[in-house]
């Protein structure tokens, strides 16, 4: 991540009064390895998904570990019929960071955040912006500092083995 994303990830915590703390941390190769590094549950891992609508628009959506899009349920909730998930380049081009990294913190483009319930009511983790990093935050302050819309959009993912 250049200095540049840094700065703009710090800039707009501070502007949004969000207390976030950054941990350094190796690679993981699932979420429970991450979650055992961070010191967490799995669920308390939130992904930060790039969205794609029909129009052409896209959307930021948070989804806990251990969960995927059920995307039936988001298309209701943002009103449309057709809802995708983009390439990475142009996730990185509509959010300003790489996958793995993504974060509504200093996302560029000002893009609408959607939020799954569960992620309410405990503190997360969440990309930094950068790879081997993660963003601790207050999950209910991130979702005001957003005017996020919170809803049910998320299915358990399957297990698999």
């Amino acid at each position: 991540m250049s200095d540049t994303a840094i700065a703009r990830f710090d800039a707009d915590a501070a502007a949004r009064g969000l207390d976030v703390e950054v941990v350094e941390r190796p690679a993981a190769d699932s979420l429970e390895q991450a979650a055992a590094l961070l010191g967490i549950i799995p669920g308390d891992i939130v992904k930060t998904l790039v969205v794609k609508r029909h129009d052409g628009g896209f959307l930021l959506a948070l989804v806990p570990g251990g969960r995927s899009i059920a995307w039936k349920k988001l298309r209701t909730v943002v009103g449309v019929n057709k809802l995708s998930m983009p390439d990475a380049a142009t996730a990185l081009e509509a959010s300003g960071y790489e996958r793995g990294t993504i974060t509504p913190i200093g996302a560029t483009g000002d893009l609408p955040v959607v939020a799954d319930e569960r992620v309410l009511g405990r503190r997360i983790a969440l990309g930094a912006g950068r790879h081997g990093a993660s963003a601790f935050v207050d999950a209910d302050a991130l979702v005001a500092a957003y005017d996020a819309t919170v809803a049910d959009i998320t299915d358990e993912e399957p297990v698999r083995g």
